[in-house]
């Protein structure tokens, strides 16, 4: 090892050369802790906060009682404006590709946090449907999320069951509501992971989330579905793709950014 660096850090820099180089792949775990110190000549500790520096950079990722694993550098990626054409088309949920464990459903208080993007008063009575989302594959978790439907539409119906629905939410609030959805407005936000976040995304307490709330409208400005997700911000890629205005325009909120 080089002099005058921290054994630590030169233990995570030959463990980050390994996973580049392949030698510990995606997926996979990395040997134990014990080992790891055997083979340095270090103790565990030492080899703890090696492994810390390589989840700080979002190379390696520990999940309780299963080890420390070498994380996927693919993300989800997150198209808004072509996820609801998919969904007409395909007639399955918008994430088919993950198993959705509905936690709660039933009636329940608008948070303040969601409130104030639906000009809504907090406590407003909504049917709320709380849900996590796994990998299919490896039981990672992927997605903390929850819906907020007008009980004027949801209440005393099967959206109030915790049953996962047979298509897309929207398309079942669609059916209901006699409406169809025709505008929606997302608001991004990066921040800490809240302990239950964490706790149910298996990361770190102040592991940086991206959280989106998600208010949608029908032609007639009827307020249809207000949604909240949060992901671990280094597993998801948000791609936004629009037409560049020709003509001078005044905007309802001006770019400050």
């Amino acid at each position: 090892m080089s002099p005058g660096v921290p054994k630590y850090h030169r233990i995570a820099n030959e463990l980050r050369r390994r996973v580049r180089d392949g030698v510990y792949p995606p997926g996979e775990t990395i040997p134990a802790e014990t080992a790891l110190a055997e083979e340095f000549r270090v103790s565990v500790p030492t080899i703890r906060q090696a492994v810390s520096v390589l989840r700080a950079e979002s190379l390696l990722e520990s999940r309780h009682g299963r080890g420390t694993f070498v994380m996927d550098s693919s993300r989800l990626q997150r198209q808004s404006r072509h996820r609801y054409g998919r969904a007409r088309s395909d007639n399955k949920l918008l994430t088919a590709h993950l198993r959705h464990d509905i936690v709660f459903a039933g009636r329940g208080s608008l948070p303040e946090h969601i409130a104030k993007y639906a000009d809504l008063a907090p406590g407003t009575e909504v049917v709320i449907r709380r849900r996590n989302l796994y990998d299919k594959e490896t039981g990672r978790p992927e997605e903390v999320g929850a819906s907020y439907i007008p009980v004027e539409t949801a209440g005393d119906t099967y959206l109030e069951r915790p049953d996962v629905v047979p298509k897309a939410l929207f398309l079942c609030v669609e059916d209901l509501s006699g409406k169809r959805y025709a505008r929606a407005r997302d608001y991004w936000l990066s921040r800490p992971a809240t302990e239950e976040e964490a706790e149910i995304l298996s990361v770190p307490q102040q592991t940086q989330v991206m959280h989106v709330t998600h208010v949608a409208r029908a032609e007639d400005g009827t307020l249809l579905e207000i949604s909240e997700s949060s992901w671990p911000a280094n597993r998801v890629l948000i791609i936004d793709e629009y037409d560049i205005e020709q003509e001078a325009q005044e905007p309802e909120h001006p770019s400050e950014i």
